[in-house]
């Protein structure tokens, strides 16, 4: 049994994507010029390298405690 695509109902669908993902994107590029790409929700750092804001003072296995006062705009590291 083959449904039929209603195109309209589709269309509107990949336009509410669009928007969702540009929000999404908006807020990431945002977010970009103070916070470290590396610095999960929970403070931690996931950068596989060393960083000078990297508090190593923690458990074996656990990630380093980021201490980046996320006043820098990290942009030009990726922008080169």
């Amino acid at each position: 049994m083959t449904q039929r695509i209603d195109k309209a109902q589709y269309r509107a669908s990949l336009a509410r994507l669009e928007g969702i993902f540009r929000d999404m994107s908006n807020t990431a590029s945002e977010v970009s010029t103070w916070r470290c790409p590396y610095k999960n929700a929970e403070d931690r750092c996931t950068a596989g390298f060393g960083c000078r804001n990297q508090d190593r003072g923690v458990a074996e296995g656990e990630l380093f405690i980021c201490l980046s006062d996320d006043k820098l705009d990290y942009r030009s590291a990726w922008e080169t």
